[in-house]
């Protein structure tokens, strides 16, 4: 049955709330676009910090790029707490490595699953390690993410790490036509593609 995550996460904010508590998070963010509704959003409640970690981008000019964005963005927003940035490093063979036997998988299929598994699985054994509170993704802010995928696989790692996962819906709420506005204000560099090469071979068709 499907799950209404934004009521979830609402219900999660008003604890911390009515409990007077502010847990950190390790914010998975696969661009600066999608961390700028989130991070207006979360700021309020975590202590954040954001966790670049995205093999899937192929080429090091496009994780760049991005990576860039994601550091002007945290600098440039005028955010009532301050965010910290933590960065996975450029390591593409990790993507290519579990993309193996599925590069002719359709976009969203099994090949996304595998690379959301990867990206989600890093985020929560870096999460454990640094003893953050929470994990979590920007991921869920995309209206081409499943988000009841992501979800399930967050509440999946997180039995397996022993740490709680931060159920969302990030586009719920004009949440993605926030980032959109945001991404205008702060003139973000916002890519047609998820970074990965077959997605790109799909845009230049």
């Amino acid at each position: 049955m499907k799950q209404n995550y934004q009521i979830v996460l609402n219900n999660t904010l008003k604890e911390f709330k009515d409990q007077g508590i502010r847990p950190t998070l390790l914010l998975h963010a696969c661009c600066a676009p999608c961390s700028s509704y989130v991070l207006e959003y979360l700021n309020e409640y975590f202590d954040i910090t954001v966790f670049f970690y995205n093999p899937n981008i192929t080429e090091y000019s496009e994780y760049e790029k991005r990576s860039r964005e994601l550091v002007r963005l945290i600098n440039e927003m005028p955010l009532k707490f301050p965010v910290k940035l933590m960065d996975g490093g450029y390591t593409p063979q990790e993507f290519i490595s579990i993309s193996e036997g599925y590069e002719t998988a359709p976009e969203g299929g099994a090949r996304c699953v595998r690379c959301y598994r990867l990206r989600l699985e890093k985020t929560a054994s870096v999460a454990v390690n640094h003893k953050f509170d929470y994990f979590t993704t920007t991921l869920t802010i995309s209206p081409h993410k499943n988000a009841q995928l992501l979800n399930e696989l967050g509440k999946e790692l997180s039995e397996k790490y022993g740490i709680a996962y931060l159920f969302s819906d990030f586009k719920k709420n004009n949440g993605y036509k926030r980032s959109c506005e945001l991404s205008e204000i702060y003139g973000l560099y916002r890519q047609n593609y998820c970074g990965c090469i077959y997605s790109k071979r799909k845009e230049e068709i």
